[in-house]
């Protein structure tokens, strides 16, 4: 009780008049005296005096004062006229000015003391009531938004980048490309003339001769591509379509030339020759019909001149005879030859053509000896023709009368005459 009426007293009107006449007279206090936690300021103190003041400030804050907050009468007078000091005292500069700081201190002592007294203001009590509560910290968290991109379909419609340029680099870069694709078309027509036939290109006004070495070669090298590919996809297992029936076409009379005379059938005769064996045999039509198996298929013969059609054949199959009588472990190709062949004068004209062996026996290449169901005419090559599906049609020798087996590939009808080697579909 002493305690509390000696802070009581402390505060009386009379001393607090003689606390701001002191206070007028302190200088006004720099940024470097400044210190956020001092509440009032002692400049010429003795140390005796400051520890005065601190026992009543302590006084002042004891346990029952911090808890119960109703201002007893004479405490509300004594802060009344607290305040109306205060409002006399003159204001800091904004130099001096701190959010915590009213007047500068200037004695170390006094600013150890009011320092120790500012920390035990400070209480367990005031750390714990100026702790956040859960739902204002979570307020005070703002909320992150999220921007949802929609997903775009691999095939969806995208827009088109905006690509801007300057007019004249427009202007450059279409000149330029202008330049570039007359050059090139000209280049071009250039190309394609050099290898029009040379009776095409007098028919244009150009007498000069144009062929040479060069030029044949290159056209044998882009039809030769052509035959690379076919190989290349030539295969046992890779076989042509097959049709029914009901989707056969009729099939025309292509001999080359004249139609040989049905006189030759009767001593027609087949030889082999290029055998392991070092043999040369002969055979006729009835002793092939009699050791071969027959086979039927329905394929579609394709002719080099533009015109298919769908032809029921039948006929033992090449691979046969090779197994019947083997060529040479040499041999890669065969020669097939038609010797009643005529021209269209209606002299002999022998056909003959190349056959690499790996064609010759696929499952579907026949030496055909029946057309649609009846044994073949002299139009579509009595008694024997070959029959090659994965093949154009001038590979299909009609009339063949001899076979031999080589290690090179052998001369070709039309090969000599500018048409390809290969000929595969």
């Amino acid at each position: 009780m002493d305690r509390k009426e000696n802070g009581n007293d402390f505060l009386q009107p009379k001393e607090i008049r003689s606390t701001k006449q002191e206070m007028a007279e302190l200088p006004e206090a720099t940024p470097q005296d400044t210190h956020p936690s001092v509440p009032a300021a002692i400049e010429n103190e003795t140390p005796e005096a400051v520890e005065t003041i601190e026992q009543k400030a302590d006084a002042d804050r004891s346990p029952s004062s911090s808890v119960d907050h109703e201002p007893q009468p004479d405490q509300v007078s004594s802060s009344v006229a607290a305040r109306q000091k205060r409002a006399e005292v003159p204001e800091a500069a904004p130099k001096d000015s701190s959010p915590s700081v009213a007047i500068a201190i200037k004695k170390p002592e006094a600013v150890e003391a009011i320092t120790q007294k500012a920390d035990a203001d400070r209480s367990p009590l005031s750390s714990v009531d100026n702790e956040p509560r859960p739902d204002k910290t979570a307020s005070s968290v703002p909320a992150k938004s999220v921007s949802m991109t929609k997903p775009q379909s691999v095939f969806g419609e995208r827009r088109l980048p905006v690509i801007e340029a300057a007019p004249a680099i427009l202007r450059y870069q279409s000149r330029r490309d202008f330049l570039v694709f007359g050059a090139g078309a000209v280049a071009a027509m250039a190309g394609g003339t050099f290898l029009l036939p040379q009776e095409t290109l007098s028919r244009i006004g150009i007498r000069r001769n144009m062929d040479s070495p060069g030029k044949e070669w290159f056209l044998n090298r882009a039809l030769r591509i052509d035959d690379d590919v076919a190989e290349a996809l030539n295969s046992v297992n890779r076989k042509v379509p097959t049709y029914t029936k009901s989707q056969i076409t009729p099939l025309k009379n292509n001999y080359n030339g004249s139609t040989p005379d049905p006189g030759y059938i009767s001593g027609w005769n087949l030889t082999l020759g290029g055998l392991a064996s070092g043999l040369s045999i002969s055979l006729d039509i009835r002793s092939l019909m009699n050791r071969f198996s027959v086979y039927d298929q329905i394929t579609r013969l394709v002719c080099v001149e533009g015109w298919s059609a769908i032809a029921w054949w039948a006929g033992l199959r090449f691979d046969d005879l090779l197994r019947a009588y083997p060529p040479t472990t040499q041999a890669k190709w065969a020669r097939v030859e038609s010797s009643v062949n005529l021209d269209a004068s209606g002299n002999p004209d022998p056909y003959f053509m190349s056959l690499d062996l790996a064609t010759a026996r696929h499952p579907q290449t026949l030496l055909a000896t029946h057309f649609n169901g009846q044994p073949l005419t002299v139009d579509h090559g009595a008694p024997l023709r070959l029959l090659v599906p994965v093949k154009l049609g001038l590979k299909n020798v009609k009339a063949i009368t001899k076979i031999t087996y080589v290690a090179e590939e052998p001369r070709d009808y039309w090969a000599e005459r500018g048409y390809s080697r290969y000929d595969g579909i």
